[in-house]
């Protein structure tokens, strides 16, 4: 037996977190009866409803990694009813993307059913490294990019320690490409660093999430980690 909210993440539904709000709404359903005490526990072997959609946790562990193309929403529905990152993989499974990346925000996002590890891997506690590169109008001065390694102050917190590199410099139309790399994952956080030093992100591509990279893939193209990588991911967050 197992926290009815463990086997809802588990299960690829949403996060553990999520699974919590639902069943306080009364949206969960075990065997027919809604059940909002957060300390219920279930079996697999139970029926078990969200919202009306019978979860299976029996199903394979699946794991996509992403060139995410611009345009493209980060979730596995749209009220809009625009394309999601879940419209580009072909697959019968529920997944959905590990963490977010903006709408006009391209590159690597990884997509699973595997509840466990994306808790993980989207804990602020992870550790896990996302490379960045940003084209941004202007060019900042090197007390800036290190004021920017330093941290700085978004959304009344500072953020941690960042890896800082100019890669370009195009003095004549006044725009620069910079690498960033941070371990941490707040809502349009590398935007808002460089607004913090006042500069303008036109530009922004994850070219590296923890040692996944889509280097080899184009825009809209995916690949399924081999078993190796997924070993690699879960020793990164179990360190």
């Amino acid at each position: 037996m197992e926290r009815l909210q463990k086997i809802i993440a588990e299960a690829g539904y949403c996060s553990r977190r999520k699974a919590e709000e639902l069943i306080s709404q009364g949206c969960v359903q075990v065997n027919g009866q809604t059940i909002t005490e957060m300390g219920f526990k279930a079996s697999f072997q139970d029926t078990i409803t969200v919202n009306g959609t019978n979860i299976s946790v029996n199903q394979d562990k699946v794991y996509y990694l992403l060139n995410k193309p611009r345009g493209i929403i980060t979730s596995t529905t749209d009220d809009k009813k625009r394309k999601t990152v879940v419209d580009l993989i072909e697959t019968d499974i529920r997944i959905y993307p590990v963490g977010r990346l903006d709408y006009d925000t391209t590159g690597a996002l990884l997509l699973t059913n595997d509840g466990e590890l994306t808790n993980l891997l989207i804990h602020p506690r992870s550790n896990v490294e996302k490379l960045y590169i940003a084209k941004v109008k202007g060019i900042p001065t090197k007390e800036e990019l290190q004021k920017l390694a330093s941290g700085v102050n978004i959304d009344g917190k500072k953020t941690h320690q960042a890896k800082v590199k100019m890669r370009k410099m195009d003095k004549k139309n006044n725009i620069s490409v910079i690498a960033l790399t941070i371990h941490e994952g707040k809502n349009h956080q590398v935007k808002k660093m460089f607004e913090a030093i006042g500069y303008e992100v036109i530009k922004l591509r994850r070219e590296r999430f923890a040692f996944l990279d889509v280097k080899d893939l184009k825009s809209g193209e995916y690949r399924k980690l081999n078993p190796k990588e997924v070993k690699q991911l879960y020793g990164l967050v179990n360190q």
